[in-house]
């Protein structure tokens, strides 16, 4: 998310009536503020619900427009004439779990999509062809077969089932693309040419060990990449079927270094390059002489996301995003484009999709304090800017409510590092939007996933959610975030519950000497390594927060460790090394003094935990063993699973659904207002294994 401040103030205090008829929710309080605030409270619905459309691009040929949009409640791809997205008619007819990756093949004429079956990530991919309506399974596997041809089983007793990903598509070959899919071995994606009309599937590389391969547009493997048992990444050479050694990267810059495609001609491979420097650069290496050059470079940011010519390959632009995302313009021919575009809405601009021709464009806008907004974008001819016309918001629901804004920060952490934060005040709390309320106020802090992921500005449902409960709400890239130099991700090795948590901490104690939180109602609230957080703070510091919301994190590292999907275990060396080492007893040792798991009877604050059944990443062991230990240590949690989840909530009815008890938990332990529980839950397929007692409004809902 990279959005700009919304310069309509008067816009964003005004609810229009008809937002306020879908808004106008109850006040619950149940700590005895019968006093509503200036603001109404804004439903769980128009939030968290699917978007209207999102996600627009064009056809190769910038005629036609695709875009998800809801079809009966569910994620479903549409496609419409570029110049009447009015007309758009769906395509897919998913009935489930909702469409999220879909994109065009060259032909102009089919949509490519991954699905997966109830959030295993066991992505399978489909074509359809707009024409006839027909599709075809490219990826028609429902096993990987072991030695004796049976299924073979993972850890856990499930069979493993394959799972594909886009290796490259190129306009050269509009009829075919390549992917990868780890259907002989489940540790190794072997690299397929397969024809999106027929399905035919031809065999281009056997995987021998590799992390991932680069491929050129004419299909060539070109190079491939593989970590050493140090962590060292190697990069090599791929000519025919033998492979010769291009480059050894150090495990210090092994997460902000390698390939990142080629030129028109293919005799240069760009690279994000953080060697010898600290932030990652975009270098061009021209692959017949070996001279280097740099690209794009920023002191505080690695580079982010490029502008690319669509056919020439030539890099155009390139965004870094430090506190907030701005734009390096490399090639004087956008510049106008680009000056103009940046004049036409508020919000950070973003270049989401372009015709071959590249005679037109989609651009999309991101605000903290509004919906996403996307434009069509008619070039120029004679290099002057061209014509933008709005097609569509995201969520129109959203238009004209007094969203509040997030305040970009850097704080320090007591070491001396700098972390980039985010911190959004209710609105009535903070008139003069100075990032200061006007008393100490409960927080939540919200941490993020991977860990190396970021958080960044912008509008997020969270943030705002919160915020209108009547909550500051404090986003922090701790150490181990990514985008910020190789020296910040590397200062979180062997450091999960140790110094990666003391950034949390610190960033915290910020909020209370600043008087932003009341110091004894401070919420600690994430998903993956978020979730894992909240077990730590719970654990590792059990005075420290009011209360937590673990989402699909671990417990145990040790666990965790044990069961890592299939395909993860090229990777398995960089994990050993960041996180702990399972094969040594030193390693060992690490893993267990930093599992929240083996510390369950310090836990004194109220926990409430939420699992999806399917989550190949985290898997439900690590809920049920931590969930096992406080029931027998007799300490209250509150657990809900999700038999059709994985990694996170995906479908809007379960999403909906764990908001609502969050929110009534949040009330109880900090006494912020919600939204009763109501109805949420019986549309879901959430269960209550464990204290539905224990939220306001959920124990007459437990199925």
């Amino acid at each position: 998310m990279t959005r700009r401040t919304s310069a309509l103030l008067l816009a964003s205090m005004v609810v229009t009536s008809a937002a306020w008829a879908q808004n106008n929710t109850p006040l619950v309080n149940p700590v005895g503020d019968k006093s509503a605030a200036p603001t109404a409270l804004i439903s769980r619905d128009v939030l968290f619900g699917n978007p209207d459309r999102a996600q627009a691009r064009l056809s190769p040929d910038g005629k036609q427009i695709a875009f998800l949009a809801p079809v009966n409640g569910v994620l479903n791809v549409w496609v419409a004439p570029v110049e009447h997205p009015d007309q758009a008619k769906p395509i897919t007819s998913d009935a489930n779990r909702g469409i999220r990756q879909y994109f065009w093949a060259f032909t102009n004429s089919h949509i490519l999509y991954l699905q997966d079956s109830g959030g295993d990530e066991d992505w399978r991919l489909y074509s359809v062809d707009l024409t006839s309506g027909k599709q075809v399974d490219l990826t028609p596997f429902d096993s990987i077969p072991g030695p004796d041809g049976k299924p073979l089983v993972g850890p856990t007793g499930r069979a493993l089932r394959p799972t594909a990903q886009i290796q490259g598509v190129s306009e050269k070959s509009p009829d075919e693309l390549l992917i990868g899919l780890n259907n002989r071995d489940p540790r190794l994606h072997d690299i397929y040419r397969v024809n999106i009309k027929t399905g035919a599937m031809k065999l281009v590389r056997k995987n021998d060990g590799m992390l991932a391969y680069i491929c050129d547009d004419d299909f060539n493997v070109r190079f491939a990449m593989r970590f050493t048992p140090k962590a060292e990444m190697e990069i090599v050479r791929v000519k025919g079927d033998a492979a010769e050694p291009f480059a050894t990267i150090g495990p210090e810059d092994s997460m902000t270094t390698g390939p990142a495609g080629f030129n028109k001609t293919q005799d240069v491979l760009y690279m994000t390059d953080s060697r010898g420097r600290n932030t990652a650069a975009l270098k061009a290496v021209d692959l017949k002489t070996g001279e280097e050059k740099i690209l794009a470079e920023d002191p505080k940011a690695d580079v982010g996301e490029a502008l690319v010519h669509p056919t020439e390959k030539t890099v155009q632009a390139v965004a870094f995003d430090y506190e907030r995302q701005h734009w390096k313009i490399i090639d004087p021919a956008v510049k106008p484009d680009l000056d103009y575009l940046e004049s036409v809405s508020d919000g950070d601009l973003g270049v989401v999709s372009r015709s071959l021709d590249d005679k037109r464009w989609i651009v999309a806008y991101t605000d903290d304090d509004g919906p996403v907004r996307y434009y069509r974008y008619d070039r120029a001819d004679n290099g002057k800017p061209g014509k933008a016309t709005i097609l569509f918001t995201n969520r129109k629901a959203l238009e004209g409510l007094p969203l509040a804004p997030m305040h970009a920060l850097v704080l320090k952490s007591r070491d001396g590092m700098d972390l980039v934060s985010y911190l959004t005040l209710p609105k009535w709390a903070d008139a003069d939007a100075n990032a200061r309320p006007d008393k100490p106020l409960p927080m939540v802090l919200m941490v993020h996933g991977g860990p190396w992921a970021r958080d960044d500005w912008g509008y997020d449902p969270y943030h705002q959610w919160l915020s209108n409960r009547g909550y500051a709400v404090l986003s922090v890239n701790f150490r181990g975030s990514t985008g910020f130099g190789k020296n910040f991700v590397n200062a979180a090795n062997g450091q999960w519950a140790g110094k990666m948590h003391d950034d949390l901490l610190d960033a915290v104690n910020w909020a209370v000497d600043q008087k932003i939180a009341d110091k004894g109602k401070v919420a600690i609230m994430g998903g993956s390594y978020g979730g894992y957080a909240t077990l730590v703070g719970l654990t590792f510091t059990p005075d420290f927060f009011a209360c937590g919301v673990d989402i699909v994190g671990p417990s145990s590292l040790q666990t965790l460790m044990q069961n890592i999907p299939e395909y993860w275990y090229p990777f398995f060396p960089v994990l050993a090394q960041r996180v702990g080492d399972p094969s040594t007893e030193e390693g060992r040792k690490h893993l267990a003094e930093r599992s929240p798991l083996n510390f369950v009877d310090r836990i004194k604050k109220p926990l409430l935990i939420g699992q999806g059944a399917n989550d190949p990443r985290v898997k439900q062991v690590e809920a049920d063993q931590i969930v096992s230990a406080m029931k027998n240590a007799n300490i209250p949690v509150t657990y809900v699973l999700f038999p059709d989840e994985g990694h996170g909530f995906a479908r809007p009815e379960n999403n909906a659904a764990f908001n609502a008890v969050t929110e009534a938990f949040l009330s109880q332990h900090l006494g912020g207002r919600f939204e009763p529980v109501g109805d949420a839950m019986s549309k879901s397929s959430a269960q209550v294994k464990v204290g539905a007692e224990q939220v306001p409004g959920l124990g007459s809902t437990n199925k």
